[in-house]
Order: C-alpha cells, then structure tokens, then sequence
C-alpha cells in the first residue's frame, strides 16, 4: 500500500471532496496573487506618475478599486464556491458504507457494520474504507467538542456532544492518509490523530471479515500468549478495554481486540511494533500526557513483554 503525498495534504487531494477543495484553494490563491501584483503595479504608476508632476484621480480609483473591484470578485467568488462547495447529504447514498465515529478524550472510537450477521464491529484510532466508494461517517461525542480532519480526503466537519453531524468522503487511489481532531479539546489535543486507510475492495472485505472475529482465545496457543492473556487479566485491563472472547462490554477505553493489525498506537502518535507498545504501556505520560491511562513500569519484564506479544498476536 503506498504512502500519502509528501505534498502540503491539503493541496494534494486524494478524494473528490478535497480535489474541489484544492481547486477553490488554488483560484483563491491565484486571484490573491494576481490582485497583489496587480495593486503594486498601480502603486508603482502612481509614484510615477506623481514624480512626473502628473495627476491621479483618486475619487475614481476608489470608487472602482474600493467598491466595484471587491463587488464583482466577492459575488463571483460567492457564486463559485457554492458550485464548489463539496455536497451535504442528510441521508447517504444508495452505494455508501456507513461508519460511526465518536471522539473520545482522546482518541477515536470508529463502529462498522457487520454485512454477514449485522453485529457491530468496533475498533479505534484507523478508518479503513474501500478505494472508489462513498463512506458516510456519522460524527458524534462523548465528552467535549471534536472536529475531524483528514486534509487529502475532505473539509472538517465539529463533533457536538448530543448530536449527530455527517461527513461524506472517497478516496480516489490507496494510501494512508493522516487526520488530526481539529478542535482544541484538552491536554493530549495535539496527540489526537486518526489514520484513514484506504484499500482496494477485495483487500477491505477480508479485512472488515476478520474483524467480526473474535481475539485468538485458543486454550493451545503458546504458553507465552497465555501468560500475556495472564497479565492482562491481572492488571484488571478490561475494566477499560474490550478483547471480544476474552473480555467485553467496557467502552471506557478503545476496544483492543485487533490491536496488533492497527498500523499506529496511542492515536497515532507511535507506530505500531513490540518496542513502540512496550514503550506506551511503559510510559503512557511521557509519551502522551493527559492519557487517562495509568503506565505499568512497575510491572517486571517478563510481565511487560507477555503482554506486549499477546496484544501483538491479536491480528
């Protein structure tokens, strides 16, 4: 799967929501630079002028500079944006995937739709969507306002506690594409992000299918995974996660029953691997202040590293 642009993300759009938006940006951008240099060259020729002892009529360089000019290139802008404006559905189409998504402090809880049997499938902080076609996200929040943000994929859009807004993108060719809460929201705001992966179709269905299934619980799998399990049920974990087979029902934190196929951790602020999850749950503060998670250093080695391979081993 290739990488997002390494171009300004909001001017290298990967969707039709944000091509649209690339496009009003890049006519206001060049309009603002045609009327600087435009406005220069007036002032230049009025210095010009007045050195040559000649005269300028200001009264009508106001009046057109001052009124008709802003007039006539607001109301067309006015006019075109709303041509341009990406377009607001208040039910989804026909062919969309819908998908929930509620901002948490702070991170992302994300809900799909089971095709098979209809049971939810949760997971968090990675919005995985098939290449080509409409996703309509249903935006909600738990605690305080959020807005999401994923620059190649479309505009932002507020998360209200108490109501529900909606958001269509598509995404045009494969990638990981980075999204960020673009509303202060708290103390870990700025390690808020959100990583929208988009997958061929084929590549999604096998994926959201393994989803539906539960952790590997298996009672004959390595001894070391069953320490890790241990360790997690020791600690009280699921007192704020849920590994669906192994423990369920908590929403107090993010549903870790996939975790080690998620390509980032902590709200994409580490990537994914054994050092980067022993490193989180070893220093959960450091690593992200404001985390409503305590850190387990105090757990031993051993401890630390059965449980970093078990949560790894859920794929």
């Amino acid at each position: 799967m290739s990488s997002a642009s390494t171009l300004v993300p909001v001017l290298s759009p990967a969707g039709p929501a944000a091509q649209a938006i690339a496009e009003v940006s890049w006519v206001l951008i060049t309009g603002a630079t045609l009327l600087f240099v435009g406005t220069m060259a007036l002032l230049a020729w009025a210095l010009f002028r007045k050195r040559r002892g000649g005269e300028v009529r200001s009264l009508w360089w106001l009046a057109g500079g001052g009124l008709v000019l802003p007039l006539v290139v607001l109301t067309a802008l006015f006019f075109y944006s709303l041509h341009r404006a990406p377009p607001w559905k208040a039910v989804p189409p026909a062919d969309a995937l819908v998908i929930s998504v509620t901002g948490r402090m702070w991170w992302w809880e994300i809900r799909y739709r089971d095709p098979v049997s209809g049971a939810t499938i949760t997971t968090a902080n990675e919005l995985r969507m098939p290449v080509g076609r409409p996703v309509y996200l249903g935006l909600s929040s738990a605690e305080v306002i959020h807005s999401l943000w994923i620059p190649e994929l479309g505009g932002k859009m507020d998360m209200v506690p108490g109501r529900v807004n909606h958001l269509l993108l598509q995404a045009s060719r494969a990638g990981v594409y980075r999204g960020q809460c673009a509303e202060f929201c708290g103390e870990a705001h700025a390690r808020m992000a959100l990583h929208a992966v988009a997958m061929e179709a084929g590549e999604f269905d096998a994926w959201l299918a393994g989803q539906a299934r539960p952790a590997v619980v298996s009672s004959s799998s390595a001894v070391s995974l069953q320490a890790g399990r241990a360790v997690f049920e020791g600690q009280k974990c699921a007192v704020c996660h849920t590994v669906r087979g192994v423990a369920e029902g908590s929403k107090l934190g993010p549903d870790l029953t996939h975790v080690g196929s998620r390509l980032f951790i902590a709200s994409g602020t580490l990537k994914n691997g054994p050092l980067e999850m022993k490193q989180w749950l070893a220093q959960v503060h450091e690593v992200k202040p404001g985390a409503r998670m305590p850190s387990y250093a105090r757990l031993s080695e051993g401890d630390l590293d059965a449980l970093v391979q078990w949560l790894g081993a859920s794929k």
